[in-house]
């Protein structure tokens, strides 16, 4: 039977992966001029990857060290500029988290998930 900690990291896994899904959905048809005039649209992409790196600090230390290729602090880094800065990231920046990183923090997600799911 996993322990609690396994259970909660693997939830906490599916939370992150469920807002890396909604941020690409909510960016999905739009240019990156577009999504930023879609005001409340960008907000969701926003909070979304607050919510990534929110969840993130809630996996445990010994998952965290099987996903080495995971930027664990940036994705923190991230979040953290998101909550505290008045202005926030570039929407540059943004677009480049939206289409460069997260899908491929997707992959990584899902391999970790993969990696501490019970071989019931």
């Amino acid at each position: 039977m996993p322990s609690l900690s396994e259970r909660d990291s693997r939830l906490y896994l599916d939370d992150m992966l469920e807002f890396c899904q909604r941020a690409r959905t909510y960016a999905a048809g739009y240019t990156a001029q577009a999504l930023v005039e879609d005001r409340m649209r960008y907000d969701a992409v926003l909070r979304n990857l607050e919510l990534i790196g929110e969840a993130s600090t809630h996996v445990e230390e010994v998952h965290k060290a099987m996903a080495p290729g995971i930027e664990w602090r940036k994705i923190v880094g991230t979040r953290n500029r998101l909550v505290h800065s008045y202005l926030g990231i570039a929407p540059d920046t943004v677009w480049s988290i939206l289409n460069d990183d997260l899908p491929g923090l997707e992959s990584a997600l899902k391999a970790l998930q993969a990696a501490i799911s019970p071989t019931a």
